[in-house]
């Protein structure tokens, strides 16, 4: 299977490509597609090596301040409002859900993984309404409202199936060791989600994109040099923490699904396609990485 990893996301693209307006139909099965993945990942955790580290520290300060200092600039610059928003959107959105996927096969620790997975999203949880109530059209909704909404988007997604695999590993442990011994179906689940995540991306660049070609391309190579930003410093952090896969993957790989919701809901919506663009250029490059790896794997077997 590893020589087919690296074809994903080229066939995820054109199928994309191909069936957009049907991917925005499926996107209902996302949250269902995630919660399996990660139960199949969470139930092979070791529970108790879970635990907050400095660099679950890094991270988050780099997400809560990497991203509100470029707003700023861009604000008091005179920039357009809709680029300022979509760079905060593209730094604050939350971690992937299926981070765990991609950072495992290139050999990330999982239980590291999984605890920032958890403390990154209940940190965007916190800090985007702070943000949403000084910026954007929601400005006069409460804090705990915001709060709320985005809470119970990533929370049910995030704790759920880990609070089931830990009932399984406690009290089910036949069933545990079955979902383990199947995880692999996870990376297949992860290429249906990415299909339909990229193709959702483009059906939404078809319908947005006629009338405001100059902010999507702003925003398009904003959003790619962002990514190779945030890839190359998470990389740089996590070495220095002994994980380097796992630096680059929790600071760059982005629940795009969520940052869509959240500029839709509470910024202007052209905004969100920065972090739309911003799927495909993160694919793009966890394709690369798995080719690579593979091709390594293969040259010393």
């Amino acid at each position: 299977m590893n020589k087919y990893r690296s074809f994903v996301l080229p066939v995820a693209i054109l199928l994309g490509l191909l069936l957009h307006r049907w991917c925005a139909y499926a996107q209902v099965i996302i949250p269902y597609m995630i919660f399996t993945i990660l139960l199949m990942n969470y139930s092979a955790v070791d529970v108790k090596r879970l635990k907050p580290s400095r660099m679950d520290l890094s991270l988050m300060l780099i997400q809560i301040f990497g991203s509100i200092i470029p707003y700023l600039i861009l604000h008091f610059s005179g920039v357009d409002e809709i680029i300022a928003q979509g760079v905060m959107m593209v730094v604050i959105c939350p971690v992937a859900a299926s981070v765990v996927v991609i950072s495992c096969m290139l050999g990330a620790n999982r239980e590291r993984v999984t605890t920032y997975t958890i403390l990154g999203n209940i940190m965007v949880s916190i800090v985007a309404p702070i943000y949403f109530s000084f910026i954007g059209k929601q400005q006069e909704m409460p804090f705990l409202q915001a709060f709320w909404m985005i809470f119970r988007k990533t929370a049910v997604i995030i704790a759920l199936p880990f609070i089931v695999a830990v009932i399984t590993q406690r009290w089910m442990k036949r069933v545990n060791a079955f979902i383990c011994r199947i995880k692999i179906v996870s990376f297949y689940l992860w290429a249906i989600t990415l299909t339909v995540t990229l193709g959702q991306t483009i059906h939404y660049i078809f319908l947005h994109g006629k009338d405001n070609v100059g902010n999507i391309v702003i925003l398009g190579t904003a959003s790619v040099i962002i990514c190779a930003i945030q890839f190359a410093l998470g990389k740089w952090l996590g070495e220095k923490y002994g994980d380097r896969v796992a630096g680059g993957q929790l600071l760059a790989q982005k629940n795009v699904a969520i940052g869509v919701w959240m500029a839709n809901t509470f910024l202007f919506p052209l905004a969100s396609v920065g972090i739309a663009l911003y799927s495909i250029w993160q694919n793009v490059f966890n394709s690369w990485q798995m080719w690579r790896f593979n091709s390594r794997t293969s040259s010393r077997s």
